[in-house]
């Protein structure tokens, strides 16, 4: 995996193609899987974890808390849990959470009612821009600090409560939040209720399922989270399915690319996670799922994909949550399809590792394709795939890695000149990516 920052020149448009592939492992699930295994009791084994550079962000943080890691194989870790509120901060420490806002996130959620942590956290340039005031608002409410007061942006100093008390938290569309919550709560004393008024990602619940003395759920109408604090969690053991939003972007490029058909193995199909393939199945999309089988509370199976004529995208709010990480190639899949696309819901964006509607309308604006944004609504005039090889695309260094894997696929469906800057932050979720391009037939440059 590349330290350094370097940029990619592409050029040239793809061929058809025919292969089998196996995408990298799920992000949020090797964070969790770490995450979890710290604050667990005896010995937690995670297999197939995606060795990026946001989980092993993850591992050095723990690492720095007093958790003992060992790696035992490739992509096999052994976590030696110290059970619940016992991470350890020694004087003066910093910890960088580099790119990860699920890192950020889950990880501010245990310490804050992990007794005696003073810390200093921060992260890159790009998570040092995103707002955190609805987490330090959340996690003042268990009785944590945040100095200087009334500021929500990284770097800031972190001070933990002695007497955390369990919390009520109407959930939004935010998993990370959710799940922040949860992890305070199974430290703090007495109930914590959440009230889930829109599904969101389930991961945690998923990976917390066999701890029903700590946490229970009440299906209805709407989904009640209730947190019993206090109560030790058991070892987590999984083996880690393929990522799904990872996936949506070789899919992607197989529908749109003439002849070409696609298998990708083992890749998480929780339901929360696939409104990328559930909106495109109904603009009649050639998606199958194959062999589906459940393991450790995560439904997974291979996905079968192959290329076909595409109606105009019509998403409405209810997908914005199923498929918030894949709204990017959303757009570029919009923009090579004939007729207008409407995106609604998605006033979140603006809020991820850069605004994601403004910069993916800047992409689309330098190869002549038409959009309108609206307070919570994107509009894209779709020309279908033309080439544009006269045109000239340039990405500038965001730190966002599903901006960069989605002007890449542009260019390369188009033959449109691309170069994007800082193509390494890619790594932070798909260390694989440009190798699997590199199979299917891309052409590219790397350069400094």
């Amino acid at each position: 995996m590349p330290t350094k920052s370097f940029s990619l020149k592409v050029h040239h448009k793809i061929s058809p193609y025919k292969k089998h592939i196996n995408v990298d492992s799920d992000k949020s699930i090797s964070i969790r899987s770490f995450l979890f295994g710290a604050i667990a009791q005896d010995i937690s084994i995670t297999k197939n974890v995606l060795e990026s550079e946001d989980v092993l962000s993850c591992i050095t943080a723990l690492r720095m808390l007093g958790i003992k890691i060992k790696k035992i194989k490739p992509k096999t870790y052994k976590i030696f849990g110290k059970g619940l509120g016992s991470l350890e901060a020694k004087k003066n420490l910093k910890l960088n959470f580099g790119n990860s806002g699920t890192l950020a996130r889950l990880l501010i959620g245990i310490l804050s009612t992990t007794p005696n942590i003073e810390i200093k956290i921060q992260g890159d340039k790009s998570l040092n821009k995103r707002n955190m005031e609805k987490l330090i608002k959340l996690m003042s409410q268990f009785g944590a600090v945040f100095l200087p007061k009334h500021k929500f942006y990284f770097p800031l100093k972190l001070i933990s409560t002695e007497m955390p008390i369990g919390i009520k938290y109407k959930a939004g569309v935010s998993a990370q939040l959710k799940s922040a919550v949860i992890l305070a709560a199974l430290n703090s004393y007495g109930v914590s209720e959440i009230l889930e008024e829109e599904r969101s990602r389930n991961h945690t619940e998923n990976m917390l399922a066999g701890n029903t003395d700590a946490i229970k759920l009440i299906k209805g109408k709407k989904k009640i989270i209730k947190v019993y604090g206090k109560k030790q969690l058991s070892p987590i053991n999984i083996t880690v399915p393929g990522d799904a939003s990872s996936s949506a972007f070789f899919a992607a490029l197989t529908l749109l690319n003439q002849d070409s058909t696609l298998k990708m193995r083992n890749v998480g199909l929780n339901p929360t996670r696939i409104g990328f393939y559930d909106l495109l199945k109904k603009q009649k999309a050639k998606i199958k799922f194959l062999n589906v089988k459940k393991r450790n509370n995560e439904l997974f199976g291979d996905i079968l994909v192959k290329n076909c004529k595409l109606k105009p995208i019509k998403a409405d709010k209810s997908f914005y949550v199923k498929a918030t990480d894949e709204y990017p190639i959303l757009f570029v899949i919009a923009a090579l399809t004939k007729g207008t696309s409407v995106f609604k819901g998605i006033k979140d964006l603006a809020n991820k590792e850069s605004n994601r509607i403004k910069e993916m309308q800047k992409i689309l604006k330098q190869v002549g394709i038409r959009s309108i944004a609206l307070k919570d609504e994107l509009k894209i005039y779709g020309k279908g795939i033309l080439n544009y090889s006269n045109k000239k695309i340039k990405v500038p260094n965001l730190g966002d890695h599903r901006i960069c894997m989605s002007a890449f696929i542009l260019a390369i469906l188009t033959g449109a000149k691309v170069i994007i800057k800082n193509f390494e932050t890619v790594y932070t979720s798909s260390p694989s990516f440009l190798k699997i391009m590199k199979l299917l037939g891309a052409k590219f440059e790397v350069t400094k």
